[in-house]
């Protein structure tokens, strides 16, 4: 006969696990207790992850700020600015063509000054130029991200002479003048053109291109991970079963591409960004008078002597939007690594 477990002083008998006393308002199971162990998505861990990076939600919060501004630009620029492309003559010296008053031009009705010769309104300009820049990078890093998914599955999927040749063409496409190209079709480009006209032909050519000529770096990260992934358990159970291929790349492969995709996605707009203001740099991007940073800076070489301000204020724009995306972009990153502590 065996001694009792434990006797309490009403009599009652309790269990211990591992000499800790169970509690005796449970049964004992492990499904009966209060709080059970709760599993977490990737996503999930993902987004614990990004809310302790401070930089990254810091750069997202000026990325949301920026987007704004380009949707409601016609609400700011009329509660705060004047018409883009309108001139105020009465706000430049006759003499030197300069903004009258220090800094730009500098003052309540002129929150950024006023561009010199012409005394059009800077920040109305720098809110319609956010516009360009904006729009441009992300219909190209969306076509570049399309056509390269595509094409990378595709290729690291099936191998054989399909890979061989896509692959091939990924390596003309990184080796081809990029900038030169982009030069050549805009001096040719009509002025009306798919129902476009004037700038609207331009951006459709800055995203056709920039795009076109993005889609082999994604494509080349989408094949590499194919490669690792097709040989999985998973993708193997699929076929065993029966799974078509296009089964298979669309339910099996393409959600586990979904977070490298992602990251790139987010680190190829501001390159974008920079591609699109150096374009309009050297003249290949929107017409005059659309705004635009980079067409700003242009202006700006021949009279930043004496208003350097008219030169730094685009720049300080450029510099902070790409800033705030690779922040984000780095933290993105470093939250859906799957090697990251959690």
């Amino acid at each position: 006969m065996t001694a009792p477990l434990h006797e309490t002083s009403a009599g009652a008998s309790t269990a211990t696990v591992d000499g800790v006393p169970a509690d005796p308002g449970s049964s004992g199971t492990p499904g009966s207790s209060d709080k059970g162990i709760q599993g977490r998505s990737p996503w999930k861990i993902a987004w614990t992850r990004l809310k302790r990076d401070k930089l990254a939600l810091a750069g997202a919060c000026v990325v949301v700020f920026l987007i704004l501004v380009a949707v409601f630009a016609p609400l700011i620029v009329g509660l705060l600015g004047h018409p883009p492309d309108e001139f105020h003559e009465d706000q430049i010296d006759p003499l030197f063509g300069t903004p009258i008053g220090s800094w730009g031009g500098i003052s309540s009705d002129f929150l950024l000054g006023v561009e010199p010769v012409n005394g059009r309104d800077v920040f109305s300009r720098i809110v319609y130029g956010a516009r360009i820049s904006l729009l441009v990078a992300f219909l190209a890093a969306v076509f570049a991200v399309l056509l390269g998914t595509v094409l990378g599955i595709v290729a690291g999927y099936f191998g054989g002479w399909i890979d061989a040749a896509l692959s091939r063409v990924m390596d003309v496409m990184l080796a081809f003048p990029q900038l030169l190209f982009t030069i050549a079709l805009v001096s040719v480009l009509p002025n009306e053109f798919l129902g476009l006209d004037g700038s609207g032909v331009r951006i459709g050519a800055l995203v056709l291109v920039i795009g076109f000529f993005g889609w082999p770096y994604v494509g080349r990260i989408v094949r590499g991970q194919t490669l690792s992934l097709r040989n999985r358990e998973y993708v193997e159970a699929a076929q065993s079963l029966g799974a078509g291929r296009f089964y298979i790349l669309r339910k099996e492969l393409l959600p586990n591409l979904v977070a490298p995709i992602m990251v790139y996605a987010t680190l190829m707009i501001p390159t974008n960004i920079l591609t699109e203001a150096a374009l309009s740099f050297l003249g290949a991007g929107v017409k005059p008078p659309t705004a635009s940073w980079g067409q700003m800076l242009s202006t700006a070489i021949t009279t930043y002597e004496a208003d350097p301000l008219f030169m730094v204020i685009p720049g300080l724009a450029i510099f902070i939007t790409v800033l705030a995306f690779n922040l984000f972009g780095d933290g993105v990153r470093d939250a859906l690594d799957p090697k990251g502590s959690r």
